[in-house]
């Protein structure tokens, strides 16, 4: 089988696109782990399918690096976008894992489109412990806040925590630093207006298993848990919703943004991925 290959980036997190709206690729789980291979394949986060759509303007087909069905994928969700937008596709609907998202074109430089996404609402959050929660955001998180992200082992605790049997499906870890000092204690000066948080952000990644330059529903996922985190007993009694919140984060292939609505304790939408999806290049491989 001879494949035409787009290959794309978002903020690192690379990924292998195919054109199947003729609906001609069917790729088994051993083809999909050969290509995603970084020694003998084109090398990979994962895999997309542009595939027709009964109900919107295309379906996002997603396989992690290991071959298998992944959830949802934000960064691969805006580089499916930036395809589907090069093949002349205007209406930036579609189905994806998880269900409908829309996405906006936002600014263009070369090869680099700035896109904004729309993500899946969230309405439960799991506090782990003070300090560590787990929440869905199209792909099931495990967020822990810690000190010295710069330093810290990801691979090994990452790997701990994606095995956890508390996690019956496993998860991904993301492990986040925030400014914890100036929202803190500021936080009643700031909260009243469209407030702009910041995050650091590290993720390890199930069916990648191992640290990703970023993770959009990872990355969405701890922007919430950290307004959860800076909300918690406080914002609870405060009765002035909705507010509008902005963070800016941190990944360490790149910055990205989460916006998004506080519609009450644990009640979040109007939630927005923002960030780049690059197109790297186009090959053609015979499998």
């Amino acid at each position: 089988m001879n494949l035409t290959i787009h290959k794309y980036q978002g903020a690192g997190n690379d990924f292998i696109i195919l054109d199947n709206r003729a609906g001609d690729i069917n790729l088994t789980n051993k083809q999909i782990e050969f290509l995603c291979h970084r020694r003998y394949g084109i090398g990979a986060d994962g895999l997309m399918l542009l595939s027709n759509s009964s109900l919107h303007s295309f379906k996002m087909e997603y396989f992690n690096s290991d071959g298998y069905p992944g959830s949802m994928c934000g960064n691969g969700a805006r580089c499916l976008v930036a395809f589907a937008s090069k093949l002349g596709i205007k209406k930036l609907e579609f189905e994806a894992p998880d269900g409908y998202h829309s996405a906006k074109i936002l600014s263009k430089i070369g090869e680099t489109i700035n896109i904004e996404l729309q993500m899946s609402d969230v309405f439960k959050i799991k506090e782990h412990s003070p300090k560590s929660f787990y929440l869905n955001t199209g792909s099931p998180h495990f967020i822990l806040f810690i000190d010295n992200l710069e330093n810290y082992d990801v691979k090994s605790h990452g790997k701990m925590w994606r095995h956890n049997p508390i996690f019956s499906e496993g998860t991904n870890v993301n492990f986040v630093q925030g400014d914890w000092g100036r929202k803190s204690a500021n936080w009643s000066n700031t909260i009243e207006n469209e407030d702009n948080l910041e995050i650091s952000v590290r993720t390890y990644e199930r069916g990648v298993e191992d640290e990703t330059y970023a993770c959009g529903t990872g990355i969405t996922a701890s922007a919430i848990a950290y307004h959860h985190l800076l909300t918690y007993n406080r914002a609870s009694k405060r009765e002035n919703f909705p507010l509008n919140i902005y963070t800016k984060v941190h990944a360490i292939g790149g910055e990205l943004a989460v916006k998004f609505r506080y519609m009450g304790p644990e009640k979040y939408d109007n939630i927005y991925l923002i960030g780049p999806a690059t197109f790297v290049f186009k090959c053609n491989i015979e499998i």
